[in-house]
């Protein structure tokens, strides 16, 4: 949020508290956009995803299987074509409303949105394609091969679509929801940091209630205005017309105050929030277990063995070999736009660090001149790059062409060889050099638990842009909480990266 913002924010909550109840309601609406977008935002999901799944459906319908297949398949049901299509689109709109799919807890931001989709589709034909084997009535073939991937493509490129949106409509101050922060003042601080520095999160704490202790006039917390005491929650959350109240635990905050502020909320419909200090822990790790009077919260330790790590390194292999052959003919053009434009040889191949301290060479299109390792030394003054790790903005040893190369990724394009080869993951921690690895700390050494990848949270989250302590948090995150779908998001936000050129140097 701009500075400009921030006072103009600051000043209308301050002026809140010595107007009537209505007016309050007014301004906050002003400032935050009323709630009418959610349920117009819900409509939009409806329409796109009702389009994704009727469009599906009917060329499932149009495509019929038996055009397909080289011999009669036997049969012991025949079931009508429209009656299926009917089924199928139905079951799967209802499937979508079960999964909750559309909350609006998980839509904007964050991959549980695509998860949920993800889920309730394959959840959907799965049950389809049991039903047809049971039964055999070789009509359901044609949509679990048509309407499946089509549907489910539409499905989340609708979703990413209604997203920019709202990121969009975010950035420019609407479609947000305002909070009320309970906690000590440095609890309060980290969660104004991470939900007013980010458009996409919907959120805004437009107030802070301290647990005890004088509250100073005028006092404030990263630009936001401390209200009150912990005793007054209730009344300042629904005297400045906040959404949610979000607590986060502390000495003074125990269950019966919570419940009673709870109790409190209701009657104004404005929402209760916990905020788990927990740091860079995924959801699906997360478990909470009912036992008596208590909540337990079971975080899952990571693992890094077993079938799903077996299934990782096959759809490594699968998708390397599949994007090798589609970028066949890219191969070949950089490679004589390498060889027609500088002297040295078309690749160029650097020890990297991989799984356990593994060593393994490493290919890349050569973007440099022949010998540029040995001018190192000579340019480490100028080193852009964080942490150990060395980079130039403006490195005198890229030739022309490696400027392109490198700006579009296209020199990391022969590491295909290397997920083939086994030693990367087409998803993972950036591979890093040998002298790198031997300035690790033991919290950095855990980048090396999983296979270097060609991509990563890195890629997508800003590539050389980024500081040395935010590429370890976004790798260590990576390696302790990875999942087969979050790759396959992270594959198509790197699409987008590349293309857009931005970070890299």
């Amino acid at each position: 949020m701009s500075h400009s913002a921030t006072e103009e924010t600051r000043r209308g909550f301050r002026s809140l508290l010595s107007t009537s109840p209505a007016a309050r309601v007014r301004a906050v609406r002003a400032a935050f956009g009323d709630h009418r977008w959610e349920a117009e935002y819900r409509r939009r999901l409806v329409l796109t995803d009702t389009l994704a799944v009727v469009v599906a459906v009917l060329v499932a319908y149009f495509l019929r299987w038996e055009q397909f297949a080289e011999e009669p398949v036997r049969a012991d049901v025949h079931v009508p074509y429209v009656v299926l299509s009917l089924l199928v689109g139905a079951a799967w709109s209802v499937s979508l409303v079960v999964s909750r799919s559309r909350d609006l807890r998980v839509v904007g931001s964050g991959p549980t949105e695509y998860h949920r989709v993800f889920d309730a589709s394959w959840r959907l034909f799965a049950v389809l394609a049991v039903l047809a084997f049971l039964l055999r009535f070789p009509e359901a073939r044609g949509y679990l091969a048509f309407a499946f991937p089509i549907g489910l493509g539409g499905l989340l490129l609708g979703r990413y679509g209604w997203r920019q949106w709202l990121h969009r409509e975010r950035a420019l101050g609407r479609a947000r929801s305002a909070v009320l922060a309970i906690g000590h003042r440095d609890q309060a601080e980290r969660l104004i940091r991470d939900l007013n520095g980010r458009d996409e999160s919907g959120y805004r704490v437009v107030g802070v209630c301290v647990p005890s202790g004088v509250v100073a006039s005028g006092e404030e917390i990263r630009g936001v205005p401390v209200l009150g005491e912990l005793r007054q929650a209730g009344e300042v959350a629904t005297r400045v017309g906040a959404d949610i109240v979000a607590v986060s635990g502390s000495d003074a905050i125990t269950a019966e105050v919570v419940r009673r502020l709870g109790w409190e909320l209701e009657p104004f419909g404005v929402d209760l929030m916990l905020t788990a200090e927990l740091a860079d822990v995924a959801g699906p790790r997360i478990t909470i277990t009912p036992a008596e009077s208590v909540s337990l919260l079971h975080v899952d330790a990571p693992r890094f063995t077993g079938p799903r790590f077996v299934v990782k390194s096959a759809t490594d292999w699968l998708g390397a070999a599949l994007l090798t052959l589609f970028l066949l003919p890219v191969l070949v053009l950089v490679s004589l736009a390498v060889l027609l434009t500088s002297r040295g040889g078309i690749f160029y191949t650097q020890e990297r660090v991989g799984r356990n301290g593994r060593t393994f060479p490493m290919f890349k299109f050569r973007s440099m001149r022949a010998g540029a390792d040995r001018e190192v030394a000579t340019l480490v003054e100028q080193n852009d790059g964080a942490g150990p790790l060395f980079k130039m903005r403006e490195d005198p040893r890229v030739t022309a062409v490696g400027r392109v190369l490198r700006r579009y990724s296209l020199d990391e394009l022969p590491q295909l060889l290397n997920v083939l080869r086994g030693d990367m993951s087409l998803v993972g921690p950036r591979p890093p050099l040998p002298r790198e690895v031997a300035k690790y700390e033991q919290k950095v050494r855990r980048r090396l638990l999983v296979k270097p990848g060609l991509t990563g949270l890195w890629q997508v989250g800003g590539r050389s842009d980024l500081s040395w302590e935010e590429s370890v948090r976004l790798d260590v995150y990576y390696v302790e909480n990875w999942t087969l779908f979050g790759d396959f998001l992270i594959l198509a936000r790197t699409a987008r990266a590349v293309f857009s050129g931005h970070g890299a140097y």
